[in-house]
């Protein structure tokens, strides 16, 4: 079940992600040049309705399409959307992202349909007109049918959302966010659900704090400075590293091993976001786009003019009570990276002992070992710091040859000989590239496997 909910989320997600660079174009035009920016300016400002409500919508579900069926997909996908777009006043995010990926799978059914029975010659005449054709069908459709039922869907969020929001009752919100987050949800949490409703209200006011529900680095901070006082082993060694990665770099899945080693510090991510989240919405601060990575740099890059002591005031609370719950709980139970590893280590050499190797795994020559990919959610965080440790620890042994590349765990290159993720993606690694060796880490910073994998290839080895 945990495997089928990080799919769909990451799929959701992956309509939002690649197009990260338009909102935050939007964002920066939005903040700049409203009649409440920066440098207001009447003609500037007129291009934040039009992205918002029409190149964003269409992005999304290009993106969309293009993961269902590549180009041909993409294209139907946008054609379908501008159906969503026309027949909608409010920016149609969640229709773009209903009816791109569902125009792809009509149009890849039906070349399926058909490929065997094209004339040799036909094969361009009729791709373009089917295409167009059937982009046409479905752009009505969308237009009649499609709008109608995001348009409900819309009033029934917003009304949820209201309810929550008129109440001061967002904060508790955290509750959902903050363990979604852990088992790396965070990406379509944020960009699947949270924007779109964020992109809506700043369409109405110039600001939305959904934009830093998720987002907030306060309660990772928190409970990584806890460890820099009160962990143990490679844990607090390296705290201090993961600290500025998570920050400064906007990498939050860097802090997700330190809580899995110690699930009770979900008590202390909690309340850190639900006491940001109270500062925020008591002093009425939003961003104007997804800060994406979720850095301090991003958030405060996407905070409107007179934002910034709210915005700062909120991610500060909610650092400081995560810090004030998760440190008597580490000093308490006592608990570190070290005695997990420890246990892990000691099953293996026990198995190894009575011969229960795993069965996949066959030794080749070192040499043979072309391509290693670092695999995480979105392919853009956490795998892009590991790929770039691995690469490094890789060329001081004499590896430099080894290409080593970061990848969305969902879609991992075929070719991948070597798999590196974090043992929580196991599952949807194992299904994404099943003939590669899979290498499976807690700690992003300070990995022994790392440094295993170095050793496996210098002895002449290596796993395949």
């Amino acid at each position: 079940m945990k495997e089928k909910v990080q799919v769909f989320g990451r799929f959701l997600s992956g309509m939002v992600m690649p197009n990260i660079g338009a909102f935050i174009a939007w964002g920066l035009i939005t903040a700049l040049f409203i009649p409440t920016g920066w440098y207001p300016n009447e003609a500037l400002g007129a291009l934040v309705s039009p992205m918002a409500s029409m190149l964003l919508p269409l992005l999304i579900a290009y993106t969309g399409g293009s993961v269902v069926y590549g180009q041909r997909g993409g294209v139907i996908g946008a054609i379908a959307s501008m159906g969503v777009i026309v027949g909608s006043g409010v920016p149609m995010f969640i229709g773009a992202m209903i009816v791109g990926p569902i125009s792809a799978w009509v149009i890849k059914q039906f070349d399926r349909k058909i490929e065997s029975r094209i004339p040799a010659g036909f094969e361009m005449l009729v791709n373009n007109f089917s295409l167009g054709i059937i982009g046409a069908i479905l752009t009505v459709i969308a237009l009649k049918g499609v709008v109608p039922f995001v348009e409900v869907m819309n009033r029934v969020m917003e009304s949820g959302v209201g309810f929550f929001v008129d109440r001061k009752l967002l904060p508790l919100a955290s509750i959902f966010i903050e363990p979604a987050k852990i088992l790396f949800l965070n990406n379509a949490i944020n960009h699947g659900i949270l924007s779109p409703l964020g992109i809506q209200q700043v369409e109405e006011i110039g600001k939305s704090i959904f934009f830093l529900l998720e987002a907030n680095p306060g309660p990772g901070l928190g409970v990584l400075l806890a460890y820099c006082l009160a962990g143990k082993g490679s844990a607090k060694s390296s705290a201090p590293g993961a600290i500025i990665i998570h920050f400064l770099g906007g990498i939050h899945e860097i802090y997700f091993p330190y809580i899995l080693m110690n699930p009770l510090l979900l008590l202390a991510v909690v309340s850190g976001g639900a006491s940001g989240i109270f500062v925020f919405q008591l002093l009425g601060v939003g961003l104007t786009s997804p800060a994406s990575p979720g850095s301090i740099l991003a958030v405060l890059a996407m905070t409107p003019r007179g934002g910034y002591f709210g915005v700062l005031a909120g991610v500060t609370v909610a650092t400081v009570v995560s810090f004030l719950v998760a440190l008597p709980l580490l000093r308490f139970t006592g608990k570190g990276g070290d005695l997990e590893e420890s246990a892990e280590k000691v099953k293996q050499m026990k198995q190894e002992s009575k011969g229960n190797q795993t069965a996949e795994k066959k030794v080749i020559p070192a040499g043979s070992v072309k391509k290693i990919v670092f695999a995480c959610d979105a392919g853009m965080g956490s795998s892009a710091m590991g790929a770039t440790i691995l690469k490094k620890k890789l060329a001081a042994a004499g590896f430099g040859d080894i290409e080593v590349v970061h990848s969305p765990v969902s879609s991992i290159p075929k070719d991948a000989q070597i798999v590196v993720t974090h043992k929580e993606l196991k599952e949807r690694a194992a299904h994404s590239s099943p003939e590669a060796e899979l290498i499976l880490i807690t700690n992003f910073m300070a990995a022994p496997e790392y440094d295993e994998l170095v050793e496996t290839l210098k002895n002449k080895q290596a796993y395949l």
